[in-house]
């Protein structure tokens, strides 16, 4: 069954589960209330809190819609450190829409004025780590050369000239479970 309110844009998420009951805590990110885009699904699967999300891109940088990502991150951040310091079982999973170091992308050098990586939203990415969050992709391939997104034009994937902007960060309390 899938979780989500329907609202009028051009992002959305959705969470489906086979086979186990979704209670949805809510629908959007808490912190504005005239935020319609449906970027944020928080949801409880098996006592586990699932939050997925849809980050915005931020471009063109710099600009109003850099600014919505920047302000869009503080709340983030401010609810995952409602979800930590309540020490349960949460997941942040999503497209984060940040890369957050320079080994995360294929040409550095190329994405030096873009929102996925600008040094303001990699601190954020940053921050949600250094509080607690456990980047569970690079927790398993410290080292390896790990992209989630490659551009459609110009055989990026066939060049592997791709990106990492999807994560799942887990809360200190699932941490233990992480495998490979």
């Amino acid at each position: 069954m899938p979780f989500g309110k329907d609202k009028k844009s051009w992002n959305g998420v959705a969470i489906l589960s086979k086979g186990y009951d979704i209670t949805e805590v809510q629908d959007s990110l808490p912190g504005d209330d005239e935020d319609v885009q449906s970027r944020y699904l928080e949801v409880i699967i098996e006592k586990i809190v699932i939050c997925c999300l849809y980050i915005p891109n931020g471009n063109p940088y710099p600009g109003e819609k850099y600014e919505y990502k920047l302000s869009w991150l503080n709340r983030l951040k401010k609810r995952a450190d409602e979800l930590l310091d309540l020490d349960i079982p949460a997941i942040l999973i999503g497209d984060f829409n940040i890369i957050p170091t320079p080994s995360d992308v294929y040409k550095p050098e190329k994405y030096k004025n873009d929102a996925l990586f600008t040094e303001e939203v990699r601190k954020s990415f940053e921050g949600l780590v250094n509080s607690g969050w456990k980047d569970s992709l690079r927790s398993l391939n410290p080292d390896k050369e790990i992209y989630t997104f490659w551009d459609y034009m110009f055989k990026a994937y066939n060049r592997n000239a791709g990106m990492r902007i999807d994560h799942i960060l887990l809360s200190p309390y699932l941490e233990s479970r992480l495998e490979t």
